[in-house]
């Protein structure tokens, strides 16, 4: 969390301090805070490896994969979001979304180890299982793409604001690619892992057939992974079949991705059924 504070508190500088006034108008000048940038950029990098680090001392710590209850969950998430990003900031240039990610992680990081924490204990019968590993990982590398995916479609739906009103972007936002840029990064994300979430839906039927005999039972998880998988079903139908872009399309990939959100957030902690694995 120290390290990702300094990413934050680095990329906060590099914005503030990148404003140059003169008598005419404000501009931003990223040349003269482009040092912070990239500090703010290794300073993520090291926390990204140091919560790698993180989750592995965890297993180590419980004698098992790190994703049984809600803490393990978040702070894995944690590590899929950042690390998601990093990957998408090799190819792309999105230095721009370090500070929005830095606060995010801080937040999940933060509420995991005040309110969720759970000291390591073994799992619960129906866990332990190899599709552990398998089903859980692959819906967390997918939630933390996915949820990129979504601060993008976000950023787009605030500049295209600015556009369809006929107003010229923001001092703040004058560094930001184009729409189209964002349109397709956000499209070429959630492409890119539906196929994983996919997979991971299956693996999770499968498991439940060796755990509970039955491959689906509309539990309350099990039925919102499903809505989720049908929202970027649509999303990306919308868009190969029908041409849906900008907007439209910006809107259905939030819509989708705060049905991840809900199941994460309120299935997991108050919802019912067999997949109350939370540990609160």
């Amino acid at each position: 969390m120290v390290l990702f504070t300094l990413a934050f508190f680095s990329h906060a500088v590099e914005v503030a301090f990148s404003v140059k006034n003169d008598e005419a108008k404000t501009k931003f000048d990223f040349t003269r805070t482009d040092r912070f940038g990239r500090i703010g950029s290794a300073m993520m990098v090291l926390a990204v490896n140091f919560l790698f680090a993180g989750v592995i001392f965890r297993g180590i710590s419980a004698h098992r994969v790190p994703w049984g209850n809600m803490y393990e969950f978040s702070i894995t998430g944690a590590l899929a979001f950042s690390g998601a990003y990093l990957f998408a900031l090799a190819k792309y240039k999105i230095r721009w979304l370090g500070l929005p990610v830095a606060i995010a992680v801080l937040l999940t990081l933060g509420t995991a180890i005040t309110i969720l924490y759970r000291p390591s204990a073994p799992l619960v019968p129906a866990l332990k299982s190899t599709w552990l590993a398998i089903h859980v990982s692959a819906a967390i590398i997918s939630g933390g793409v996915f949820l990129l995916a979504n601060c993008i479609a976000a950023t787009y739906l605030i500049l295209d604001r600015y556009e369809t009103n006929s107003l010229p972007r923001p001092n703040w936002a004058k560094k930001l690619p184009s729409l189209e840029v964002l349109d397709q990064l956000s499209y070429r994300l959630v492409a890119f892992v539906f196929p994983l979430w996919t997979f991971a839906v299956i693996a999770g039927a499968i498991w439940a057939e060796s755990a509970w005999g039955r491959y689906w039972g509309w539990d309350p998880k099990e039925t919102w992974a499903f809505i989720t998988w049908v929202a970027y079903a649509a999303y990306l139908h919308a868009r190969v079949t029908i041409g849906w872009r900008g907007r439209k399309a910006a809107w259905l990939c939030l819509f989708a991705g705060s049905t991840f959100l809900f199941n994460y957030i309120y299935v997991n902690i108050w919802g019912t059924g067999r997949h109350t694995y939370s540990g609160l």
